[in-house]
């Protein structure tokens, strides 16, 4: 199938395809036009890429364990745990930076709110 095809099919930009293949995680063969030709499976590859890079994978960690979860479970391929726990770890100390974001906007809202209560407790008093 040409890439216009697997775009449609897998809802993947040709653009992003081209990626995948640049990366090394989908291949083609080259008509003699040079048009792209992809087998049937590239739309089940294509479909396992998207599912890693919704789990905010890279291309470049996906490209490390692909052919074995292509070709076994998941389960079955010790190159993803390390993948995963790094991933883990990457999001937990993102939320522990968020959490602190959050904490010191809600201080700087409060200090604000309070601040402008006072001001304006003071110039009630004032007009008194």
């Amino acid at each position: 199938m040409r890439i216009g095809e697997l775009s449609r099919i897998t809802g993947v930009s040709i653009r992003s395809l081209r990626h995948y293949e640049k990366q090394g995680l989908i291949a083609s063969i080259r008509l003699p036009n040079g048009y792209r030709d992809y087998s049937p499976l590239a739309e089940d590859t294509v479909a396992t890429i998207k599912l890693y890079l919704n789990l905010g994978l890279t291309t470049e960690q996906i490209s490390s364990f692909l052919t074995c979860v292509l070709k076994n479970k998941e389960a079955f391929c010790a190159e993803i745990m390390p993948v995963y726990e790094q991933k883990l770890a990457e999001i937990e100390r993102q939320l522990a930076q968020l959490t602190q974001i959050k904490a010191n906007l809600v201080d700087r809202i409060t200090s604000i709110q309070h601040g402008d209560q006072d001001k304006k407790y003071e110039e009630d008093q004032d007009d008194h």
